[in-house]
């Protein structure tokens, strides 16, 4: 099994040359806000050391309506389309436009993972689950793996989540302090949000019984082929520094 270990975001002290001398992974967090340019995205890969990969957090304008705050970081909505038809996975033709745009600074970056994360009220119900279900069977995936991470009430409606994930290929994405995936898969992808206050605890920082108990949860998987272990508190960089070390000796 192979096990990559990263950090959601830049977190290396140094920029991303020291962020390279230290990881093999990242999964990038600007490209939930706003894309990059083509020729922004080739310049990263090309300065990239062979073998590193890049995971991308897909774009907003797929999975957050215009109401979300999260636009507010990126500096205003999308100058075409209709913005009431951005966000919740609907199949209107902004949201396949959009995952286009995200499908080609993938392409450059030689992506092979994308992470869809989709808001609290983005909530399971008849309408929501058919409008998932014809956008993932409508868009082009060109060999990426997609992995989904649910908020919300989905967390408590792991039979949906389950069937949803099976019929449609996604991974079920997870923070394993909190629960394990709904469904097993050759690819495991961990997203680590500091362990106690609900969902998210970024100021958490690990122990390294924290850490002893992730390697233990490793240890335990059957089946992976991949998994990605991405830290994403405010310590990130050294937690996921002290767990590779951890990782290493066990």
């Amino acid at each position: 099994m192979e096990v990559k270990v990263g950090t959601c975001g830049w977190s290396v002290r140094g920029g991303r040359s020291a962020y390279y001398k230290t990881f093999c992974c990242i999964e990038l967090q600007d490209t939930f806000y706003r894309l990059p340019k083509v020729e922004t995205a080739q310049r990263q890969r090309d300065e990239a050391p062979n073998g590193f990969e890049f995971v991308v957090k897909a774009w907003q304008a797929l999975t957050h309506p215009f109401t979300s705050p999260t636009w507010r970081r990126a500096g205003g909505l999308p100058k075409w389309g209709k913005v009431e038809n951005f966000g919740f996975l609907r199949p209107t033709e902004e949201n396949f436009r959009a995952w286009a745009e995200t499908l080609k600074v993938c392409e450059v970056l030689r992506v092979r993972f994308v992470v869809v994360q989709t808001p609290p009220a983005f909530k399971p119900s008849p309408e929501t689950i058919e409008g998932m279900r014809v956008f993932f069977n409508s868009v082009e995936r060109r060999g990426i793996g997609i992995g989904w991470e649910p908020r919300g009430e989905w967390n408590q409606r792991p039979d949906d989540v389950r069937a949803l994930c099976r019929e449609l290929s996604l991974i079920h994405v997870v923070d394993p302090f909190r629960r394990m995936p709904f469904l097993e898969s050759d690819i495991l992808y961990f997203r680590l949000h500091g362990i106690g206050g609900g969902e998210t605890n970024y100021s958490y920082t690990y122990t390294d019984e924290d850490l002893r108990r992730l390697l233990q949860i490793l240890k335990e998987i059957k089946g992976a082929e991949r998994v990605y272990i991405m830290f994403n508190n405010l310590n990130m960089a050294q937690d996921a520094q002290r767990f590779l070390k951890i990782l290493g000796g066990g």
